[in-house]
């Protein structure tokens, strides 16, 4: 893999975001001048109960074609393959690892996605339960705002594997996702997001809301962010 990805990547002018959560692992963020619009889902499985995120954005970065993080019920242009892609004046990099702790051989591989917004480095790992190579940490850096799924189940981190990603990329902003609030979906097989912050403890959390804005650059400590 190429060391160069590793460096800042060409985006819009500075400014922040702002970003809004669908649940599950659907977050919209804007700014920079685009929205960006991830894992769209059918309201199935562990997203069984909640609103589907019918939205408009200019980009939408799935980590998989699987209903509960890559459904066809948002408009915009749809990524979901590993590669470099220039749309709406971000560059953003996608590059594949396994979504199950089985090398993929049970739900095959997912993308994990980087790109920079609004003066902010931003890294999504909404959809993987494998444990990081050392090639994908070159290749995430030092993200300001890394997006990762902490719920458990087969094909999600748990808080325990979750919270070993961050303490690797030390992330300036946290925001957990693929969890569960309130009660569980009959046959769903994640869990909520306590296991992660017990796993996290000392490090300080925020609950700012559905919707949580972001200044760049931000300070260097990192801070967990639970949108709701």
């Amino acid at each position: 893999m190429p060391l160069a990805l590793a460096m800042p990547l060409a985006g819009h002018a500075a400014g922040g975001v702002s970003i809004t959560s669908y649940g599950h692992s659907a977050l919209l963020i804007r700014g920079g001048g685009a929205t960006v619009l991830l894992n769209p889902f059918k309201a199935v499985g562990c997203a069984a109960g909640l609103s589907e995120p019918r939205v408009r954005a200019d980009v939408i970065l799935a980590s998989s074609r699987l209903l509960d993080e890559g459904a066809p019920v948002a408009t915009g242009r749809f990524l979901v393959t590993p590669g470099s892609y220039r749309v709406a004046g971000l560059r953003i990099e996608g590059f594949a690892a396994p979504h199950d702790r089985l090398g993929g051989r049970r739900f095959g591989m997912a993308t994990l996605w980087r790109w920079k917004q609004g003066g902010l480095e931003i890294a999504h790992l909404g959809g993987t339960a494998a444990p990081l190579k050392p090639e994908d940490r070159v290749l995430l850096g030092k993200p300001d705002v890394l997006i990762i799924g902490v719920g458990g189940g087969a094909k999600v981190y748990t808080g325990a594997e979750a919270a070993e990603v961050v303490r690797d990329l030390q992330p300036r902003r946290v925001i957990p996702v693929q969890y569960v609030s309130g009660t569980t979906p009959a046959g769903c097989d994640q869990g909520d997001v306590k296991p992660f912050l017990d796993a996290m403890a000392g490090t300080p959390v925020q609950r700012p809301g559905r919707t949580v804005t972001l200044g760049a650059p931000l300070s260097d400590a990192t801070q967990i962010l639970v949108l709701q």
